[in-house]
């Protein structure tokens, strides 16, 4: 097994030397795409399209179609595994995700078990065996999971939400329990990540949303432990080469040096952190990825451009930067305006690295 005729994402991640600045973006396969939204209306629902690994091929493949994309994602969702753990997941339009059963009740959390991801999650794996092939040695493909402490938020809410009171009241009256559960989510994750690199996935993202909502001394017991343990546990290499990871906490700018002790190859940050001033602070340890305000892709060309060449001259010249958007690109931006990035992202990029 070798590394993709494009490895440029993977080097990156590693800290090796590039000619330019590779550049993905989160979300990359979504509603901002009228072939997605096609697609997912032939699926009928947002769940059957992903369980659909055809379909799901497609929509991961219909960004590269358009863009010069360093890096594909495989098209999935972060709850499929509470899902697969039977806890009921469905989509409802305009509210997002919900579970029908959230864990409340002490017997149904002492029962939760880590689902096995051939039987359970077996169509994830088949979507990332689909895409690898058609990616044909193009450009790396990224697997991801959403980090025990995010999941646990919609497990235990049974719904996205911004104070997340009910996980809060159980870190702190029953912290064994949120414990249990991060445990098992935690066992879950890094045998689906495993499975996904077996499968085809050449680096690993995790995606620690709701971490950030976190006090500072909770983030590392509730959050980046479970996220450290998962790390520990990854197939580092497969096949001979080597399967970088990246670790992505929204709003966990106050703990990029603990982030960075973690065993990630990369610190995904938002856009609320200078990516300078983070670079100073994690040095050569890890890769950096992002950092770009998404809402900046709603606003003009010459916006965009000048922006992202802020975002490159502030990371400045050297290896280890992926540039990505500070979060998921907004469904309302003109796909256009993707182009506009991701072409300014390359030539804007090639001074700051050696030729």
């Amino acid at each position: 097994m070798t590394r993709p005729r494009n490895d440029t994402f993977l080097r990156a991640l590693l800290r090796e030397p590039t000619p330019y600045t590779p550049v993905w973006i989160m979300r990359q396969a979504g509603r901002y795409l009228p072939e997605y939204n096609q697609t997912r209306a032939r699926a009928g629902s947002f769940m059957a399209l992903c369980r659909s690994p055809d379909l799901a091929t497609e929509v991961t493949l219909q960004p590269l179609a358009r863009f010069a994309l360093d890096a594909a994602i495989v098209f999935s969702d972060i709850l499929t595994i509470p899902d697969a753990m039977g806890l009921g997941l469905q989509f409802v339009e305009g509210e997002g995700p919900r579970f029908e059963r959230p864990l409340r009740e002490e017997w149904e959390i002492r029962n939760l078990a880590p689902p096995d991801p051939a039987e359970h999650l077996g169509y994830v794996l088949d979507a990332v065996a689909q895409v690898r092939k058609a990616l044909a040695g193009d450009i790396p493909l990224i697997g991801f999971s959403g980090s025990p402490f995010t999941l646990a938020c919609y497990m235990i809410e049974g719904k996205s939400g911004s104070d997340f009171a009910t996980v809060k009241k159980m870190l702190y009256r029953r912290p064994d329990l949120l414990h249990h559960i991060l445990d098992i989510n935690a066992q879950a994750v890094t045998s689906y990540l495993n499975a996904q690199i077996e499968n085809g996935a050449q680096a690993l993202m995790i995606f620690d949303t709701w971490g950030g909502i976190l006090s500072h001394a909770a983030y590392e017991q509730f959050s980046l432990n479970y996220m450290t343990q998962i790390i520990s546990g990854l197939t580092k290499v497969h096949e001979g080469v080597r399967v970088p990871t990246i670790v992505f906490t929204k709003g966990g700018g106050l703990w990029l040096e603990r982030i960075a002790t973690s065993g990630c190859d990369a610190v995904g940050l938002d856009w609320t952190i200078d990516i300078g001033s983070a670079r100073q602070r994690v040095g050569s340890r890890v890769g950096l990825q992002g950092n770009l305000d998404p809402a900046v892709m709603l606003s003009s060309a010459e916006v965009i451009r000048s922006s992202a060449a802020d975002v490159l001259a502030s990371f400045g010249a050297g290896n280890g930067h992926v540039f990505n958007l500070g979060h998921g690109v907004s469904q309302f931006t003109p796909p256009e305006h993707v182009r506009v990035l991701v072409d300014a992202v390359h030539e804007l990029s090639a001074r700051y690295h050696v030729s």
